[in-house]
């Protein structure tokens, strides 16, 4: 058994997805506006794909994969994760449509990079956004991710190449940020 952690700010609550969260994942993701911001996801985004993915993620190991479902007063808002990439491990993230614009998805990344960079030891970490994807690059600003390059990336919702702004987040530059001191977060530990 593995311990699963749940992380908790004055808002949100951060924790493992279950599968019980399908037709909220579902709810939130077969949105064009959502869905058409991500790479890898479908659109229309179905049951089916949202227990797919949920299957995938019972046997996670290492920070390098962990994913977060993000709540708040107990409604299902979106996910935060990490997976393996080419230079090294990315954060991706998505929040539903109806709670864009508050401040959640800045919280919930950082305590998630937060949790990420003490849980794994790495020093680096990748993202990137779609180049009209303002709001998201302007998370990733204020976390401190700086741009890298341009490439192409394949948006399965838009069915087309997108060209994607390409950023990374040095340790050292995370944890310089101002947002560092103002976010305030724990750590719960379950088994799982």
């Amino acid at each position: 058994m593995r311990m699963t952690p749940i992380l908790r700010t004055e808002r949100l609550v951060l924790r493992p997805p279950q599968a019980s969260d399908a037709e909220d994942i579902v709810k939130n993701l077969d949105d064009f506006d959502v869905a058409g911001n991500l790479a890898r996801v479908p659109f229309p985004y179905r049951l089916a794909d949202a227990q797919a993915w949920l299957m995938t993620r019972r046997h996670i190991k290492g920070a390098d994969q962990a994913n977060f479902a993000i709540l708040h007063e107990g409604a299902y808002m979106g996910q935060v994760g990490f997976h393996p990439g080419p230079k090294g491990p990315i954060i991706g993230y998505w929040l539903g449509k109806p709670f864009w614009g508050k401040g959640f998805m800045s919280e919930a990344a950082y305590v998630a990079l937060d949790w990420f960079f003490g849980a794994s030891g790495m020093t680096k970490i990748h993202s990137g956004v779609f180049v009209f994807n303002h709001a998201s690059l302007a998370v990733q600003n204020k976390l401190g991710f700086t741009e890298i390059g341009r490439s192409t990336l394949r948006c399965l919702a838009r069915e087309a190449e997108v060209e994607h702004i390409d950023t990374e987040l040095t340790r050292e530059r995370f944890r310089s940020r101002s947002l560092h001191s103002a976010v305030v977060w724990h750590r719960e530990d379950t088994n799982s």
